[in-house]
């Protein structure tokens, strides 16, 4: 949903009974129940505009001067591969993968490029929370584990966390690297559901599905701290 100089992601779940907004990495979105009409959802956002507006450009501050232009023909990776951006004039629409391509339709703005850095940001944490999700369904059989629950976050130091709740959270960027990087982080979690250090029965129980996570845990502290978008 297109708002005031930024792009609103609408989710809707069974799970509340009223509206809640969230402002994170820039990325705005509102969270509501199922029935919700539309024209409450755009009445909740015009009145909240100053706020998110503000909020925004807090996170503009506070974040590094990204080296993206997010211009049409600029490169974006994702789960290890290179894609080029296109960006398209047009109603506002979520970013596709199409043909190659990573596909941002919006409407012609003077804030497009931060508009573009949103689209695409909630394009890639949606693509997490999806491809999290599966990796944790198949690995967590082999690791012998249940997890409570899996979600997306987004951390300052750390590409994931498990908690005593048995919940599984894991930062958005990691889904730019490489699948087995991806698989690592998940089987990193699961092992954390078995072992709540870092001891050498841990890192065993790692090994026996990752048998390579030393490089793999090296490839994050080596390239990781590069992932920009």
């Amino acid at each position: 949903m297109q708002g005031r100089g930024f792009v609103v992601e609408v989710i809707r779940t069974p799970r509340i009974k009223s509206a809640r907004l969230q402002v994170e990495d820039g990325a705005v979105a509102i969270i509501v129940p199922l029935a919700l009409p539309s024209e409450r959802i755009k009445k909740i956002l015009n009145e909240k505009t100053r706020w998110i507006k503000e909020k925004l450009y807090l996170h503009q501050q506070a974040v590094p001067v990204s080296g993206k232009e997010f211009v049409s023909g600029e490169a974006f990776p994702y789960l290890g591969r290179n894609y080029r951006l296109k960006i398209e004039a047009g109603a506002f629409q979520p970013v596709k993968l199409k043909q190659g391509r990573l596909l941002v339709t919006l409407p012609k703005t003077g804030d497009t490029p931060q508009l573009v850095r949103s689209a695409l940001i909630r394009w890639y944490r949606s693509q997490a929370q999806q491809r999290f999700a599966q990796k944790v369904e198949r690995y967590a059989k082999i690791v012998g584990v249940k997890p409570a629950a899996v979600d997306i976050k987004t951390f300052k130091s750390r590409w994931g966390s498990c908690n005593v709740k048995g919940e599984i959270l894991f930062h958005w960027k990691v889904i730019l690297a490489p699948h087995r990087i991806v698989d690592y982080v998940v089987v990193h979690e699961l092992c954390h559901l078995k072992h709540h250090d870092h001891s050498a029965a841990f890192w065993k129980s790692v090994e026996r599905v990752i048998p390579d996570y030393l490089e793999c845990k090296e490839w994050l502290k080596r390239v990781g701290a590069q992932f920009d978008v």
